[in-house]
């Protein structure tokens, strides 16, 4: 699915125009992006966790040459499952879950 197949889909699902799903999910995302800036923990119960992971740098070699090289430390974002979302797609519950307004 890509990001303009899930604006379709919000605004089908809630019946709100395209430029209002397009709103909420940018809104969604950036919220999302600025908090794995921060190195905060993001959560979506049923769905999974984000985090961002540290690197430490090392000393590797350049695959080509052989030549030793320096690798800078990094920071990567990590994503981890949810339990439900995990079983949903082993087929292990109801593989079927709709999008309802609450």
């Amino acid at each position: 699915m890509t990001k303009s197949e899930l604006i379709e889909a919000l605004a089908k699902a809630e019946g709100i125009t395209l430029k209002a799903a397009e709103i909420a999910v940018n809104v969604t995302f950036q919220s999302m992006e600025q908090a794995l800036v921060r190195s905060d923990r993001l959560e979506i119960r049923g769905f999974g966790s984000f985090k961002v992971k540290e690197y430490e740098g090392y000393k590797g070699r350049n695959p080509k040459t052989g030549a030793l090289i320096e690798v800078s430390s990094k920071k990567l974002p990590f994503f981890k499952v949810g339990k439900e979302l995990k079983e949903r797609v082993n087929g292990e519950e109801d593989a079927d879950v709709s999008v309802t307004a609450k």
